[in-house]
């Protein structure tokens, strides 16, 4: 099993955290993991682009020429990063930002993320609700396995988010079923 994701979106969107969420939960699950995080000047509002690739066997590269997963969270990283899914490959995006094109060989998921986070009273959780829907389509990671890192990183002055990510994972999961595709 290899699976590469590219997660791309804004800086300030939470791709970083969502991408160290995926490869912590692979590490504790005993799999390879290889990671190419890209945040310089994106802090003040470019694409943050994430580059993951989880194995059960040993990985050679971090970089991904062909995704069989692209996690998109804005226009500008869609535009950007559609080129290098692979024919077969899953396509998430957070509906609520981008304005898409149908691909004959990808599946597409569209999911209104910021619109979800926004009415559970926190837009910066539309990361966690994108993991969401990545975690019901993929099966790779159970919720609680993702949950139990999530309260690893949020310990300290941000262990009150625990609750609202806890809500947006499940919403994301919950998104899943009401689409059509």
């Amino acid at each position: 099993m290899t699976e590469k994701i590219i997660l791309a979106g804004f800086g300030g969107q939470g791709m970083m955290l969502l991408g160290k969420l995926l490869a912590q939960t692979a590490i504790a699950d005993s799999l390879y993991v290889t990671y190419f995080p890209s945040y310089g000047t994106e802090v003040r509002g470019g694409t943050a682009v994430y580059h993951l690739v989880i194995s059960s066997e040993e990985i050679f590269s971090p970089l991904i020429e062909e995704a069989d997963t692209l996690i998109v969270m804005n226009q500008p990283s869609y535009q950007k990063y559609k080129d290098l899914i692979t024919h077969g490959g899953l396509l998430l995006l957070n509906s609520s930002m981008v304005k898409f094109d149908s691909f004959p060989d990808v599946k597409i998921y569209p999911i209104p993320a910021t619109e979800i986070a926004s009415k559970l009273g926190n837009v910066l959780v539309a990361n966690i609700v994108m993991l969401g829907a990545y975690l019901e389509v993929k099966k790779l990671f159970t919720a609680e396995s993702i949950l139990g890192q999530l309260n690893i990183s949020l310990c300290g002055r941000k262990k009150d988010l625990l609750a609202i990510n806890q809500q947006a994972l499940e919403k994301g999961m919950q998104a899943i079923h009401s689409l059509n595709v």
